[in-house]
């Protein structure tokens, strides 16, 4: 069983950076890991995934050149450094594995462990 903790919200002015961090209680380099949003009154979804290696990594359209993943498997955490924030950027940010590990995938049903979330919020 893995259980992941994220850290790292906060409140944030348009424009400004956070960094994300998801710690693992278990080993996670074998599995693919996820980043997920949720804002109030919509579905949960996809914002960026980074392969086992972390040769591979891919972005939602909407952050695609603002939002970087990285991972360091010695430490078993992953990172989501968000750059040039925006207001539609706020939500709870979700922090996830995927046991497969054999690519990226980005559905939620896809991914097997779920952190608690970590609250980001953009003001304009």
């Amino acid at each position: 069983q893995v259980q992941l903790v994220e850290s790292g919200g906060g409140l944030v002015q348009a424009g400004g950076s956070l960094r994300l961090s998801c710690a693992a209680s278990g080993d996670t380099s074998k599995f693919s890991m996820g980043w997920f949003r949720q804002a109030p009154g919509k579905e949960r979804e996809f914002v960026s995934a980074i392969s086992r290696t972390a040769r591979t990594t891919h972005n939602a359209d909407s952050v695609r050149g603002r939002f970087t993943i990285s991972r360091d498997n010695a430490r078993n955490t992953v990172y989501l450094l968000m750059d040039s924030l925006k207001p539609e950027d706020t939500a709870v940010y979700y922090c996830a594995a995927d046991r497969n590990g054999l690519g990226i995938r980005t559905g939620v049903v896809e991914y097997s462990y779920w952190g608690q979330g970590t609250q980001v919020t953009v003001s304009s």
